[in-house]
């Protein structure tokens, strides 16, 4: 079976790297995938992009970086990204940075939120287009892990929206019939989340957020952990 691209954009701060690892490792445990059923490009520092078709999927991880920010490595990325959607060369999915670059390859428009910081264990809700998508049919409401600044603010010409929360109305976007986009971390364990908030508490006390009432709401996702497994399963099998 031919394996599942990982584009890794960036990492995760010290403190969550000690106790949890990088970025690819979060994939690789929520998806159910081994180390030999993953490649894994290091776009971020360079690393070559390889041709799509030659895998089962390819995920695109978050990062500390900034879509507007048009970093070389990012701006090559997202033409890459927007090749492998409009040829259909492999199942796409992105999360919250590559979500973002996704669209921004598309042509959409990527940008502070206008609504604010999102953090935390947060409910989303589905929109009447995933009724038939094939992640998120029969799923109405879930939990889901969250931690961004930019967002979608305009999805690129035919995206449909799937997801969407209170302070983001882009949650999940199908940008073609192979390439879907989640601002929210199916990746990230709980642990992983109170990590987040424990790492930015002060700069979240600042914005006038108690990090404190973030940890007490904080808890499992399995529902959107789920989204990731289902988009893996079903690319690995051929039926997406």
């Amino acid at each position: 079976m031919r394996r599942v691209l990982v584009l890794q954009t960036g990492t995760t701060l010290p403190q969550v790297a000690a106790r949890h690892g990088d970025f690819a490792a979060w994939f690789m445990r929520a998806a159910g995938l081994s180390r030999h059923d993953v490649e894994v490009a290091r776009v971020d520092r360079g690393d070559p992009l390889p041709a799509a078709n030659r895998f089962s999927a390819v995920l695109v991880t978050g990062s500390a970086s900034m879509v507007t920010e048009r970093e070389g490595w990012s701006e090559h990325t997202a033409e890459w990204l927007a090749a492998a959607v409009q040829t259909a060369a492999a199942p796409l999915l992105g999360v919250c940075y590559g979500h973002q670059l996704l669209a921004h390859g598309l042509g959409g428009r990527v940008d502070w939120n206008p609504r604010g910081r999102q953090i935390g264990t947060k409910r989303l809700a589905t929109a009447p287009a995933a009724t038939g998508d094939p992640l998120f049919s029969g799923i109405a409401e879930f939990r889901a892990q969250t931690t961004h600044q930019q967002s979608v603010v305009v999805p690129p010409s035919g995206a449909q929206v799937l997801a969407h929360s209170s302070l983001d109305p882009h949650q999940a976007l199908r940008f073609g019939p192979r390439a879907w986009g989640f601002q929210f971390h199916p990746e990230f364990s709980a642990g992983i989340m109170a990590g987040y908030i424990r790492g930015r508490a002060d700069r979240l006390a600042g914005e006038g957020v108690d990090p404190a009432l973030l940890l007490r709401e904080c808890g499992p996702a399995p529902r959107a952990r789920s989204l990731l497994r289902r988009f893996v399963r079903l690319s690995r099998e051929g039926q997406i």
